[in-house]
């Protein structure tokens, strides 16, 4: 048994990383856990294959699609940070009637426990220390704002300025992407093609590493151990408190105590955590007299859309600065919610040879010289049938049955349309599977109900009074909007509440 701590926080993401930033200043002893190492700055950083091709960054791991027993490499990354050190950086606040219950083609996306303008003020709090760049106004979607973006949107580039007029004399409304890429004056962020799925090699990437966890370990009373693999949480006698955590760490397994755990492993790891933890009080998995740990996965529907014009070169670099959300929640012609539609990063002809090897390398060079290129992003709807478990063999198996898939064909199909009548002769579209789970969520859900539910509206465990869940699996939906900024919305007010003051009354005074 090593020393003891007030807070453990598993996991170092956005939801770990928000929690330690938050409680840093309060005294309190904090140990954060992370089962990789710092991601280092190197050559290959910028490079396409080896970040593509070679998958330098991907973690040694295969998960188990339980459909058919194969194994897939998923979309994950253990770093100091998490998936934030390779994310696109866009950081859009959820509608305010994605917390509500919404009617879709093929079934319900259920009510949050939380509104809208319970998060809002948090969201403003998130926005500040991500530094975003936006500009409110153009999103006929976008919610209530009580202060406009501090920092202004990120420039579109010449070719994507004339792509916005074409799309707005089809009558749509496209945006300025939130983006969290430091474009202050000094900023570190030199606009490159290196951006979207890529590590910043200079830092100038909003991510819970830079933003988030070196703030905090800045203070003498926050540690961080990483190369240290969570393997259960330990709880009393009475199964109603939990007690450690039980690590590997340096070739040895200890056990480090805490008087509140926090768990921020992502939606698979914390789940499958949990499930791991399971003990004579808990039979069925730590926290999980619900039976719901583990169940609503959800990923999103996503297609990668490729719109081509022959004849004409894009020599955009920075392309990420734009999205339309016309179809969000649906048209006269099909009036349920389709999704969002937001550029990615520059396409180039390395990413390209990685998914179509047989096509010549030219070919695709020609190609990625001439495209836009999109994400096509529809709802992921909360089925208990989808899930994650560990398997016999102790590995993590995925159950996933894609639904809500008409709505995403008629998103699709709105998307070829739109950017055929800009002018683009060939659009090729490619819809992800299993493997692409960046946006996974849902396993570990919040609610009112703590039959229906694992958690409370503050992340805290229905089962486990000092237990705390704060990472995307407490979403009850999965809406049609990056998840990252509502993670960090929430583990802020979460903080708040734990601290029993307010975080934000105390960063206003801060920042004054």
């Amino acid at each position: 048994m090593t020393k003891h701590y007030d807070f453990i926080i598993i996991g170092t993401g956005m939801g770990g990383g928000t929690m330690a930033y938050a409680l840093r200043e309060t005294g309190a002893k904090i140990l954060l856990i992370e089962r990789g190492d710092y991601l280092p700055q190197e050559p290959q950083n910028w490079q396409v294959q080896a970040v593509f091709d070679e998958k330098r960054y991907k973690p040694a791991e295969n998960w188990i699609d339980a459909s058919n027993g194969e194994p897939f490499k998923p979309g994950v990354h253990y770093y100091v940070g998490g998936n934030t050190k390779v994310y696109g950086a866009a950081l859009p606040r959820f509608r305010r009637q994605d917390f509500e219950t919404i009617e879709h083609k093929e079934g319900i996306s259920p009510e949050w426990c939380i509104s809208y303008d319970d998060l809002e003020p948090y969201y403003q709090l998130a926005e500040e220390l991500f530094f975003v760049h936006g500009q409110s106004g153009d999103d006929p979607t976008e919610p209530e704002r009580s202060q406009p973006y501090l920092f202004p949107p990120v420039p579109h580039e010449p070719y994507i300025a004339d792509l916005i007029d074409k799309l707005r004399s089809q009558g749509l409304n496209p945006f300025n992407l939130p983006m969290t890429i430091d474009l202050q004056d000094g900023g570190r962020c030199i606009r490159c093609k290196t951006c979207d799925g890529f590590p910043c090699k200079v830092h100038a990437k909003g991510d819970s590493d830079v933003c988030l966890v070196r703030p905090a370990l800045e203070h003498t009373n926050v540690d961080i151990w990483t190369n240290t693999f969570a393997r259960r949480i330990l709880t009393d006698e009475t199964g109603q408190r939990a007690t450690a955590v039980e690590v590997e760490r340096d070739g040895a397994v200890i056990t480090v105590s805490a008087e509140r755990i926090i768990l921020s492993g992502g939606a698979t790891n914390s789940a499958i955590l949990l499930l791991k933890s399971k003990n004579e009080k808990h039979p069925d998995g730590l926290a999980n007299s619900s039976g719901m740990v583990g169940r609503n996965y959800m990923v999103h529907n996503n297609t990668a859309l490729t719109a081509v014009a022959p004849l004409k070169v894009n020599p955009t670099v920075f392309q990420k600065t734009m999205a339309v959300n016309d179809y969000y929640f649906g048209d006269d012609e099909f009036p349920y919610p389709m999704g969002n539609l937001q550029m990615l990063g520059k396409l180039q002809a390395g990413m390209l040879s990685v998914a179509k090897p047989y096509i010549p390398k030219p070919v695709l060079t020609g190609m990625a010289n001439r495209s836009v290129d999109w994400w096509v992003m529809s709802e992921d709807l909360p089925d208990p049938d989808n899930r994650v478990v560990v398997g016999n063999d102790g590995k993590v198996h995925v159950h996933w049955k894609p639904n809500n898939r008409i709505a995403h064909q008629e998103l699709i199909k709105r998307s070829v349309k739109m950017m055929r009548n800009a002018g683009y002769t060939f659009v090729f579209t490619e819809t992800m599977g299993i493997e692409t789970n960046s946006h996974q969520c849902g396993t570990i859900r919040f609610g009112n109900d703590s039959k229906t539910s694992v958690l409370n509206e503050f992340c805290q465990a229905h089962d486990v009074e000092n237990l705390t869940v704060i990472d995307s699996s407490f979403f009850p939906s999965s809406a049609a909007m990056n998840p990252a900024l509502t993670i960090c919305a929430q583990a802020l007010r979460v903080a708040d509440q734990l601290m029993g003051k307010p975080l934000l009354t105390s960063q206003q005074e801060t920042n004054a």
